[in-house]
């Protein structure tokens, strides 16, 4: 395991305990709910009462209770878990919710072994209350805990570590149900996890309050309101991102709704197909989780997202062409039966990439939210998304009554309708976060054409203004700095190449700075003098390309006086940047060049060490030629 690994993290108190504690927390909400379900479809007895306005021993009817009853306290209740973990030392408050959790444990094993269906229901209630409190704690948590650039890892554990704590609460279910003394099983279970939880909460080491003077508000229903405006009315890259989150939960609470009647009524199956599709599903959702971190380098690289959001409508469509002409079956196969299909391959393969594309989706957004989002408002900025979360997965309900009762759809006709409908949703996230296509476009071109590396990049500093100054040898080499750096780097680029197509769209939406020659356009050229200055007083990073134009032989020409008049005007450090291995390639100037010529090639972008800001250009020159060595 090397020392950048995420999952090293899993070897330090400030990430373990809390990771082990919210992954039981996961794994009892859904074996307590997925025992309960079962209870009600195959264990308890109900007595007809037919003079009754509504029939309570229709047992489709106590399933669709239990849904509500899990999702009603997140309405009810996250407003007031966002005051909690502002309040009070999110420490402290995990125990508190985590003993509660074992009283609520208790209640739910009494009911299991009184087969008392109104105990059972009251401690569902609880244990969403229970999730509706924890879940602002537990994701305002993280940025506190962890370094920036372990954060997109440590997102991505917890991520895999709940939809496969999700997957095994559902299989222990199944098997602690099958058996005759069910009722004792359980309830020891349950009891048993909770307690373990609580004991994995004291290890959690201390996180103080964020907001302590806050005044509460026991009003649910004003302060949800409030939290929602809170939530809604942050930067449009951050409020943006919760809606994004909320579709990802509305995509999921369709899909896997109607995974048991997909097995059923187009697979052909049994319950072991069902619970195949869940494990194939959880673990696609681990493995995109997964490799977000390897794939964003490490930083919070929202240029996933779009990528992850058209693997989910690709896999989609891909799920209702595969699974529309499944062939019929005279019996019901088991999962080892359908392994034997060739066509069951494809659906699984389907399954399988809506899961990791999945991962590649969510967890850049939820790292943004969380780093975008200031401390002391994180907490509510999260139970803002719980409450939305909760709206979604309530109109992913609707929306699957329409579609599959009033339009006579099939499920999957449905599938490729919710689809669609992604690829719609997202446009318009997209259109009005500029930044997210921005990212996604940087991110392909430094995955797809070349294979970019790194080297001594944390010299450069976490916050505070410093200029970076680096030889220019392509029209793309703002886009791979970009994508390389860890902070947001605002370039001063010539306003020719500024005005290329595309790469426009992408230099105006990252704040680049157009320049010109003093006698080319005199007044271009002291606008950008002047918002330079801003930028660093802000304490950005500026990336000058000292040179004034693109390398016409390979080799580094002398830098311009610009770059002295900047430092003096605004003394920060001065970090020296190398590109190796641009020249040649189709964006750079070379004479001999080819769409195919060092096509993926490897490009290296090299740091120095940091310069006091009186250094010179000629200086500044040589350090980035040193850097740069013989490799053009």
């Amino acid at each position: 395991m090397t020392p950048n690994s995420q999952f090293a993290l899993l070897g330090t108190r400030r990430f373990l305990p809390f990771f082990i504690t919210q992954l039981l927390g996961a794994f009892n909400d859904n074996l307590f709910k997925q025992s309960l379900i079962l209870a009600i479809l195959f264990k308890l007895s109900f007595e007809v009462d037919k003079e009754a306005w509504i029939n309570f021993a229709d047992r489709d009817l106590l399933v669709n209770l239990c849904a509500m009853l899990f999702i009603l306290p997140f309405f009810l209740f996250s407003a007031l878990g966002g005051q909690f973990g502002e309040k009070f030392a999110k420490d402290a408050l995990i125990r508190l919710i985590k003993l509660a959790e074992i009283v609520i444990m208790a209640v739910g094993a009494t009911g299991f072994l009184l087969e008392s269906l109104p105990l059972m229901l009251l401690a569902l209630f609880a244990m969403g209350t229970h999730s509706a409190l924890f879940g602002p704690v537990k994701y305002s948590i993280l940025p506190a805990a962890l370094r920036e650039q372990e954060l997109v890892g440590g997102n991505a554990l917890v991520e895999m570590g709940t939809f496969l704590a999700i997957l095994a609460g559902t299989i222990g279910a199944g098997l602690l149900m099958s058996g005759k003394g069910y009722q004792s099983a359980v309830g020891i279970a349950i009891v048993a996890t909770a307690v373990a939880g609580y004991l994995s909460s004291r290890a959690i080491p201390r996180f103080a309050a964020s907001l302590p003077q806050l005044q509460l508000d026991w009003n649910i229903f004003r302060q949800s309101w409030r939290i929602m405006h809170l939530g809604l009315g942050q930067r449009p890259a951050v409020s943006r991102s919760l809606i994004g989150s909320s579709w990802f939960w509305f995509l999921g609470a369709i899909y896997l709704t109607q995974i048991p009647n997909f097995a059923k009524d187009l697979l052909h199956g049994d319950e072991s197909v069902v619970t195949l599709i869940l494990t194939v599903f959880s673990v696609g959702i681990a493995l995109g989780s997964m490799l977000c971190e390897r794939m964003s380098g490490h930083k919070v690289e929202i240029g996933l997202v779009p990528f992850g959001s058209f693997g989910l409508s690709l896999f989609g469509i891909l799920l209702w062409a595969t699974s529309s002409s499944f062939p019929q079956a005279s019996a019901a196969h088991d999962w080892l039966g359908l392994l034997q299909m060739g066509e069951a391959w494809s659906v699984l393969a389907s399954i399988l990439g809506l899961g990791i594309f999945g991962g590649f989706y969510i967890v850049p957004l939820y790292a943004l939210i969380q780093s975008r989002t200031e401390e002391h408002e994180r907490a509510r900025v999260i139970a803002a998304n719980n409450i939305l979360n909760a709206l979604f997965m309530v109109a992913a309900a609707v929306v699957s009554i329409l579609f599959l009762s009033v339009a006579k759809l099939s499920i999957p006709q449905l599938f490729l309708a919710i689809s669609l409908m992604n690829l719609a949703v997202n446009a318009y996230i997209f259109k009005i976060v500029p930044e997210f296509t921005m990212r996604f476009l940087i991110w392909m071109l430094s995955h797809s054409m070349y294979r970019v590396r790194h080297q001594n990049l944390d010299v450069i500093p976490e916050e505070g203004a410093a200029v970076l100054v680096c030889n220019h040898v392509s029209f793309v080499d703002a886009l791979l700095i970009g994508g390389a750096v860890r902070r947001p780097v605002r370039f001063v680029m010539y306003y020719k190449i500024y005005n290329l197509p595309v790469l426009n769209f992408v230099f105006r939406t990252a704040g680049t700075v157009p320049i010109a020659g003093r006698n080319e356009d005199p007044e271009v050229f002291e606008q950008a003098f002047a918002r330079i200055a801003e930028y660093l007083a802000a304490g950005e990073l500026v990336c000058i390309f000292p040179e004034g134009k693109l390398t016409t032989t390979g080799e580094i020409d002398e830098f311009k006086a610009g770059v002295e008049r900047i430092l003096a005007a605004n003394p920060v450090p001065v970090i020296p940047l190398a590109l190796q291995g641009l020249w040649g390639s189709f964006f750079s100037r070379a004479p001999h060049k080819g769409l195919f010529r060092r096509f993926w090639s490897r490009v290296n972008i090299v740091a120095g060490t940091p310069l006091p800001a009186d250094t010179g250009r000629l200086v500044m020159q040589e350090q980035v030629s040193r850097l740069r060595g013989d490799q053009r």
